[in-house]
């Protein structure tokens, strides 16, 4: 199911750069943000998951000697299917531009 969504009174700058970052991206608006916001949910994913085994340690007073690598907790945990859209670039780098075809 998906839903759809509005965002109201976004100011002129902050729309003309988005824009300009979608452009950059080779991407319109709409895929642009789309690709956003599943980064942030992939992140809020990544966050949560560490809370709740920073709980799960401190509840049982730290990882134990049977404990499982970390990578594998993380590979587990992570959905199957691969991620749509590519990591976003790093700090003062640009995303590579994509191609339509």
């Amino acid at each position: 199911m998906t839903v759809v969504l509005t965002v109201r009174d976004v100011p002129d700058e902050v729309r003309d750069l988005l824009a300009h970052e979608a452009g950059l991206a080779g991407q319109s608006m709409q895929a642009y943000l789309l690709a956003v916001l599943r980064r942030h949910a992939a992140f809020a994913r990544n966050r949560q998951l560490v809370a709740e085994i920073e709980e799960d340690l401190h509840r049982h007073g730290g990882a134990g000697s049977d404990a499982p690598d970390s990578a594998e907790v993380l590979a587990r945990a992570r959905p199957r299917h691969p991620v749509e859209d590519a990591p976003p670039a790093a700090a003062g780098q640009r995303a590579p531009r994509r191609t339509r075809g």
